[in-house]
């Protein structure tokens, strides 16, 4: 009797943790579809001059499910570092900490901004119920002063919209500090006698964020899970309500693997798209409903031990257009002397003009806007390099619910296919939300390759209550 076929579109951390948790099991032929010529997607790490850089700034955080976490442990095992937080925040020309810290916020916030959270804080309890918005609802949870210093313009940076075109889900997957009572508490975390396990701190790979992913490759691929790389989903067929094959293209082969489960991690317009037959018009027209911001990465790599002590500033000011500076070394300890890179994150649309700017063209904005910034890079500049993720974060801009739900109940209605992670559930998750995920996708799944849709939409509720930790 042949084994259950099991297809996975994307070898990403959602892609790869559903292949080795169902590979683990014995039961399954699973195969791995992806794009790229390496694993990880925008959680994946590569190489610049002998130091491993992300897509960005990533952590993986202590509220990671306990039996992820041994996994990775597991993996990993001394190369999974366990650091602490050191960023800050620039507030009015200022610089705090982030985590907040008492002390910290007593010496460097400005007496204004104080001043102004003392104020919203009194006047709380006379706000007006929160509204329809991102900005309604974290106006009225931590008042006007931090909305309008720090997050209502980090918010147009982040995602293009004016904080009141922006769907009240943002704040509530986006912020996890939405209340000043919730704030507070995140502050005290920092006291000792108050802080909480894990508090403070972050777990990272010795040879970058990509390693999760690259070690669940290779435990997969151990158990003999096939990764096919360099290779672009075409069509995943269907009839009947049930899916039945996916095809694939690359530069070598065209591929058609008959498949009892589709598990896609892909950007749901993508999948979409790629249907055959076609899905009907009205969920095309909703898949090209769906919006999400590009981001450009640019890294400067300079000739010096260090740039800063710190592994990231977060810039909210408008005048500055990155949101995030990140320095790799300060998170992985590498031993690479009389080098760094600096990761700038620049969100942006892919239709506007800095979308094809050159390297050297970034390379000079970032310049710019540390001088601005009052941390200017006085170490020679050895080189500039760049890359583009198309579709860095999902938009929620209002009335986004719409198009995906529409999306949701016409896939969810074909057997044998199921979507889920960060690009598969249009969700701005961290990856130990994917990962958690892919564990219940692959666990609904019996030694019959039956998929337990009920169990599944258990699972589905549980994933709501996910929000991003920075």
């Amino acid at each position: 009797m042949s084994r259950p076929a099991v297809a996975i579109l994307g070898a990403g951390p959602a892609g790869l943790g559903a292949a080795l948790r169902l590979s683990r099991r014995g039961v399954f032929d699973v195969a791995v579809f992806e794009r790229g010529r390496s694993v990880g997607g925008n959680a994946g790490s590569f190489e610049v001059d002998g130091l491993r850089v992300d897509y960005g700034s990533h952590r993986l955080h202590p509220s990671c499910q306990p039996e992820i976490l041994a996994d990775i442990r597991t993996l990993l095992g001394a190369d999974l570092l366990d650091r602490p937080r050191h960023g800050r925040i620039r507030l009015r020309g200022r610089w705090v900490h982030f985590p907040l810290q008492p002390l910290d916020l007593m010496r460097n916030l400005p007496v204004g901004f104080l001043a102004g959270v003392a104020g919203d804080a009194l006047i709380k309890p006379l706000r007006l119920k929160a509204g329809d918005s991102f900005a309604s609802v974290l106006e009225r949870g931590l008042g006007r002063t931090i909305c309008r210093d720090f997050y209502f313009p980090y918010a147009v940076k982040m995602w293009g919209l004016a904080p009141e075109e922006i769907d009240p889900v943002q704040a509530e997957r986006r912020v996890s500090a939405g209340s000043l009572v919730k704030m507070a508490r995140k502050i005290l975390h920092a006291v000792p006698g108050f802080k909480p396990p894990g508090a403070g701190r972050f777990y990272y790979p010795r040879r970058g964020y990509g390693q999760i992913s690259e070690a669940y490759f290779e435990a997969a691929r151990r158990a003999g899970v096939e990764v096919h790389f360099g290779t672009t989903v075409t069509a995943v067929e269907w009839r009947d309500g049930r899916a039945l094959a996916v095809r694939a293209s690359s530069a070598e082969a065209e591929l058609r693997l008959e498949t009892q489960q589709v598990l896609s991690t892909i950007s749901l317009p993508v999948l979409v798209r790629a249907l055959d037959p076609p899905a009907p018009p009205v969920v095309l027209e909703a898949a090209g409903a769906l919006r999400y911001r590009a981001m450009i990465l640019i890294y400067l790599v300079l000739e010096a031990d260090r740039f800063t002590e710190y592994d990231a500033h977060y810039f909210p000011e408008l005048d500055i257009p990155i949101t995030r500076l990140s320095e790799p070394k300060n998170y992985s300890l590498a031993d690479a002397p009389g080098m760094t890179v600096l990761c700038a994150e620049l969100p942006c649309r892919t239709a506007d003009p800095v979308w094809s700017a050159s390297d050297g063209e970034l390379g000079q904005l970032v310049l710019g806007a540390l001088e601005r910034a009052a941390i200017p890079v006085r170490a020679p500049l050895r080189r500039v390099l760049t890359r583009r993720l198309e579709q860095a974060y999902p938009i929620y801009r209002r009335g986004w619910r719409e198009p995906f739900d529409r999306i949701d109940e016409f896939l969810d209605s074909i057997d044998g296919l199921i979507t889920f992670g960060r690009q598969g559930l249009f969700a701005h998750d961290n990856t130990h939300h994917a990962l958690a995920m892919a564990y219940a996708a692959a666990d609904c799944l019996d030694e019959q390759g039956e998929f337990d849709r009920r169990r599944w939409a258990a699972h589905r509720l549980e994933f709501q209550s996910h929000v991003v930790e920075d």
